[in-house]
Parts: structure tokens; C-alpha cells; sequence
């Protein structure tokens, strides 16, 4: 199952990626994030392996890999859960100096249960629905940032 999603924010491409870059900010457009721990390699660096707990409904723990880092203008990273694996593709392009287009694209290769599998195929527009959430309240945080 693979997907994209996209949306403008009205913010440059660098003030962009750099927010949702930045780790002590997670907490603020991913719901139930916890916490992102440097497992490997260098941070953001290809090949970097981090452990991404989220605590809401029920706790998951992911490891991401980053697979591409050019930021401000891209990052690829795969993510692997117990229950699923998956690719997410983030890019930032310039529309104008003060507005950047968000486009994330979302591949699922892998579903080892039964139950997940089924669901996937039933209903993947859950799947999009949470990506289209937190780029929504990716770029609410954003537009809305005061640095202090």
C-alpha cells in the first residue's frame, strides 16, 4: 500500500525543514510521541538508527533508518514495528520564499499479522488519514511558532 500527501505551509522551505527536523518539537504535531533515542550511526546521517516510542491508545515502538538525508529538501527513512514495516519519503519544495510545498509519501511493504493485513486492505484510508493529521498539525505548529 503506498501514498502520498501534500500541503503548503506558509513558511520558507528552510524554516520548514528545520522544524520538522527538530526533535524537541515532536511532542507538538505527533500525537503521542514520547520519545526519539540514537541508537546508531550519526544522527540524520544515511544509515542512522533511531528507537521512536509513541504512548497514546497503546505504546509503539518504532525503529526508524534513514535511507535519504538532503536536508531541507528531502528525507527517506523506514520504519519497522511489530506489526508492520514502511517507507516514508518527506520532501520540501520552495513554491515561493515564504511558502513551501510538504509532500509526504508513505509505503507500507510489509504487514506481519494476519489481523493488520486484513485491516490494510479494508480500510487504508485510515493509514492517510493519520499522515494527513499530523502534516495538518505539523503546519498549524509551524505557521504558528514564536522562537523565544
Amino acid at each position: 500500500m503506498k501514498y502520498t500527501c501534500s500541503l503548503e505551509i506558509n513558511l520558507s522551505l528552510r524554516k520548514t525543514a528545520q522544524l520538522w527536523n527538530d526533535e524537541t518539537h515532536f511532542s507538538e504535531w505527533q500525537d503521542g510521541f514520547q520519545s526519539i533515542e540514537l541508537i546508531s550511526g550519526t544522527k540524520d546521517a544515511v544509515g542512522a538508527k533511531s528507537r521512536i516510542l509513541f504512548d497514546g491508545k497503546q505504546r509503539m515502538e518504532l525503529i526508524e533508518t534513514v535511507l535519504i538525508s538532503k536536508l531541507p529538501n528531502e528525507k527517506k527513512a523506514s520504519y519497522e514495528h511489530i506489526h508492520m514495516s514502511n517507507t516514508q519519503h518527506t520532501e520540501f519544495k520552495v513554491i515561493n520564499p515564504n511558502t513551501t510545498l510538504f509532500t509526504s509519501t508513505v509505503e507500507y511493504t510489509q504487514f506481519n499479522k494476519l489481523m493488520i493485513r486484513i485491516f490494510a486492505k479494508l480500510f487504508p484510508k485510515v493509514f492517510k488519514k493519520q499522515s494527513e493529521r499530523w502534516m495538518e498539525q505539523f503546519k498549524r505548529f509551524a505557521e504558528n511558532y514564536q522562537e523565544v
